[in-house]
């Protein structure tokens, strides 16, 4: 009997340990994946605004491509008009 009583201290003492344990591991992991998941949505933020800056910028290109054809016939447009 009292080995009985013994052996189910102990397996009461063992299980407290391991759920202790994994308690202790889960509340780990789930700061780990809390700071990586914070990163990746830092980084995310990021290349969004890179994204978007990009886009700006080529959006602009065509305008700009069109100021310079313009400019471009001005300057032709002057240079015929001085050599006359």
């Amino acid at each position: 009997m009292e080995s009985i009583i013994a052996s189910a201290i102990t397996g009461g003492l063992a299980l407290i340990g391991v759920v202790i344990t994994n308690l202790s591991n889960n509340k780990k992991i789930e700061n780990k994946l809390t700071t990586q998941q914070a990163v990746t949505d830092t980084k995310i933020d990021e290349l969004t605004r890179e994204v978007r800056a990009h886009n700006n910028f080529a959006q602009r290109v065509p305008v700009l491509e069109e100021q310079m054809k313009v400019a471009n016939h001005r300057i032709d447009d002057l240079e015929r008009n001085e050599g006359k």
